[in-house]
């Protein structure tokens, strides 16, 4: 299983940014996906969630109207559309599925 993570940076606050996460290994399309985050010091918190079909998401409420979670599964690539980031959006960005996360993406957000 392969999860690489791509896409950070650093951007003002009020900014975007879109993530991906490109997959192999497994059978992506019927798998569902999430991203997490991790600040210093801190475990991962998942942040967004979607089917194997794209057909339902969830976002957690602090990012919910600002992040869109979405995914390619003619192109085995998961998406993280951030927009109006803020300083306390920053951290490493993974992609993952049950119990398993991927090489992350560092985003920071300046204020």
């Amino acid at each position: 299983v392969q999860l690489q993570a791509s896409g950070g940076g650093l951007v003002h606050a009020g900014g975007s940014l879109r993530l991906s996460c490109v997959a192999s290994g497994f059978t992506f399309a019927r798998t569902a996906m999430k991203w997490g985050r991790q600040a210093p010091g801190k475990g991962i918190e998942r942040v967004a969630t979607i089917n194997g079909d794209g057909s339902w998401s969830h976002t957690i409420d602090s990012v919910q109207d600002r992040f869109t979670i979405s995914r390619d599964n003619d192109k085995n690539t998961l998406y993280l559309q951030m927009h109006s980031l803020k300083p306390e959006d920053s951290g490493v960005y993974f992609c993952g599925f049950n119990d398993i996360w991927g090489q992350g993406t560092k985003v920071t957000v300046s204020s």
